[in-house]
């Protein structure tokens, strides 16, 4: 199945489990879409108008695994 803009418009939006409700990170995706296509889409909930990013299932797999080992823990922000 392709993904496109309007079956990510249609799909029902999970916000993630760290998100809170004090304007912190607020990530959400589309499991049903997930499941169903192999393509896993993702936004800022903050920020609808932004945009969506879609990455493929095993990608985004080896991404959470990875943010859930600490792989990513000595990553400085930059400002911009």
């Amino acid at each position: 199945m392709n993904t496109t803009a309007s079956d990510v418009r249609c799909e029902a939006w999970v916000k993630s489990s760290y998100s809170n409700g004090n304007g912190g990170n607020c990530l959400e995706w589309a499991p049903a879409l997930a499941a169903a296509s192999g393509a896993v889409p993702v936004r800022d909930s903050k920020s609808l108008s932004a945009g969506v990013l879609v990455f493929p299932a095993g990608s985004w797999d080896v991404f959470v695994t990875a943010a859930a080992r600490g792989r990513f823990s000595r990553i400085v922000s930059v400002a911009a």
